[in-house]
């Protein structure tokens, strides 16, 4: 094997190192393939429910409140029109650019070889190249959760350029999903909650470089993206028109809108008194089921008022059920990550939409894989849950060892990415309702954490502390 041919690079390729800027280009051309790996081998992009609403939104103009326009509008200027590989393998791109940036600035001893290992073991072990491949912003919540770390507590070994990238990255990933914003939002109140911390207890040897500004930025610009992209498609500024109607659609599952229909029905006025005895079990059958009273009640825009009014009086008349079932619903989307939540067959609803929008990728679509054959998700969520467990459990060891150790700098991305998990699963838990996809999307975080804690070359002390762990445990 033969050495790069450029100044800085010596010794065979796969000893080259990501801390020279060719090895580092060449090191997120190489992920992409494996990232998009799981959409070639289906044959086609990855496809949702949600797709064909996103398509439609981008591609004609037309307004869906339940969909954010900045991914809409991202399909039509990534090619959607063209070819649905042209939007894959951009999101591929923009996630090898935050994993390779992020290994960069953590380790960046780190060689080329070492890195494609890790991002094999991502492939193979986690769900990260189902949403790198699919047509659906899921892959941008990680890219989110990086970007924020990066821009806050590593800017200066990545220098001006590589920042502005990752804040333009961010600032994309922030705007497609209305979780999204409240994601980014409360990662940016946690970095200045450090450094408020680092003041405060600087005497007592707590050090880290956290800058909030950059933070601030990032969730400002993307805000700002989505007030954009809903005037392109009304004429009106506003955040999201549906925020209600999922909170709502929660309280239904968990049984507090039916307490509240039975206590004070018929005085109350609601339009949902005719209908208390017949209320689906569950939000995703509110919301999408056929015949629910939500359909006849005029979906979002026949609903959202009254949704607002009973949140405001469950939040008054129940409290403690409010509290217990948010707490509930967090902790269980927490616990809830499987990979391949409802990635199905979908052609009875995206049929329709890509015949009209994209017919000369129809055929493509319809001889994929995931409309052709099942997959079987229970063997891949075997290893993948596995390893999202164990990889967990490791990173809250690394985070206590590393912090006993008063080793603050190592401490930062296992505790953000905690911080991050932990806010993801409140964000969606609580003001939607659990759903796999929600942290399936961020659990692959704490296996690239341990990957690069193990591949670090100077982290020989924690391999060896951990080697005497298990020495010392019984069997």
């Amino acid at each position: 094997m033969t050495a790069f041919a450029v100044p800085g690079v010596r010794g065979e390729v796969w000893r080259a190192r990501l801390d020279v800027p060719p090895v580092e280009i060449g090191a997120i051309l190489l992920l992409c393939p494996l990232l998009l790996s799981v959409a070639w081998w289906n044959g086609f992009p990855i496809t949702f429910y949600d797709t064909g609403a996103y398509l439609e939104q981008g591609l004609n103009g037309t307004f869906l409140p339940e969909r954010a326009a900045a991914y809409s509008f991202f399909l039509r200027f990534a090619g959607a029109a063209s070819s649905l590989w042209f939007v894959v393998f951009v999101q591929a791109l923009m996630t090898a650019f935050v994993i390779v940036e992020t290994a960069r600035a953590e380790v960046p001893r780190l060689s080329l070889w070492m890195l494609l290992g890790i991002a094999a073991v991502l492939t193979l072990c986690t769900g990260l190249p189902w949403y790198a491949g699919q047509i659906e912003p899921d892959c941008m919540t990680a890219i989110a959760v990086l970007a924020v770390y990066l821009v806050s507590f590593r800017s200066e070994r990545l220098g001006r350029v590589r920042c502005a990238l990752l804040l333009a990255a961010g600032v994309l990933a922030t705007a497609v999903h209305p979780s999204h914003l409240g994601l980014t939002a409360g990662l940016a109140i946690f970095v200045v909650l450090v450094r408020l911390s680092v003041l405060l207890l600087r005497g007592r040897g707590f050090r880290t470089n956290a800058r909030p500004a950059m933070a601030a930025l990032m969730f400002a610009l993307g805000l700002g993206l989505v007030l954009l992209g809903n005037h392109a498609l009304t004429g009106r500024i506003f955040v999201s028109e549906t925020g209600a109607v999922f909170v709502f659609g929660r309280l239904l599952q968990d049984g507090i809108v039916k307490r509240l229909l039975d206590d004070t029905c018929p005085k109350s006025g609601y339009a949902l008194c005719a209908y208390k005895d017949d209320l689906p079990e569950t939000a995703d059958l509110w919301l999408w089921g056929e015949g629910s009273p939500f359909l006849e009640l005029d979906r979002f825009d026949g609903t959202r008022a009254e949704s607002k009014r009973i949140i405001v009086d469950t939040l008054r008349r129940y409290p403690v059920m409010q509290a217990e079932t948010a707490l509930d619903a967090a902790v269980t989307q927490f616990a809830t990550f499987e990979t391949g939540d409802q990635i199905e067959p979908q052609q009875w609803i995206l049929y329709p939409d890509l015949k009209r929008l994209l017919p000369d990728q129809l055929s493509d679509y319809m001889e994929a894989r995931q409309q052709t054959e099942p997959i079987d998700f229970d063997t891949i969520n075997g290893v993948h849950t596995t390893v999202a467990v164990l990889s967990l459990g490791g990173m809250l060891f690394l985070m206590g060892w590393n912090a006993a150790r008063r080793r603050w700098d190592a401490v930062a991305l296992p505790a953000f990415v905690f911080v991050a998990l932990l806010g993801n699963a409140i964000i969606c838990g609580v003001l939607s309702n659990p759903h796999d996809r929600y942290q399936s999307r961020l659990i692959w975080l704490p296996t690239f954490v341990m990957a690069l804690t193990v591949a670090d070359p100077t982290g020989r002390a924690f391999r060896a502390s951990v080697r005497t762990l298990s020495l010392r445990t019984p069997a």
